[in-house]
């Protein structure tokens, strides 16, 4: 998740210098996403997380391997 961090960042600092209101504009666009992307990471993790937390997951059940 840091890289998503860190092109939010750049994004952010993009937008501090850019005076062209196309540049700025698609910049914009880009953060968000980046933004979007950061937070469905974020579920995603804690998805998996919940999915381990399980008693019964394939790869730790014997049964599956019989």
């Amino acid at each position: 998740m840091a890289p998503e961090q860190k092109a939010r960042l750049t994004y952010d600092n993009i937008l501090r210098l850019s005076d062209d209101p196309d540049v700025s504009n698609v910049i914009r666009f880009l953060r968000e996403r980046e933004i979007v992307h950061f937070q469905r990471f974020g579920e995603a993790i804690e998805l998996v997380k919940q999915k381990l937390d399980q008693k019964n997951v394939y790869f730790t059940n014997p049964a599956f391997d019989k």
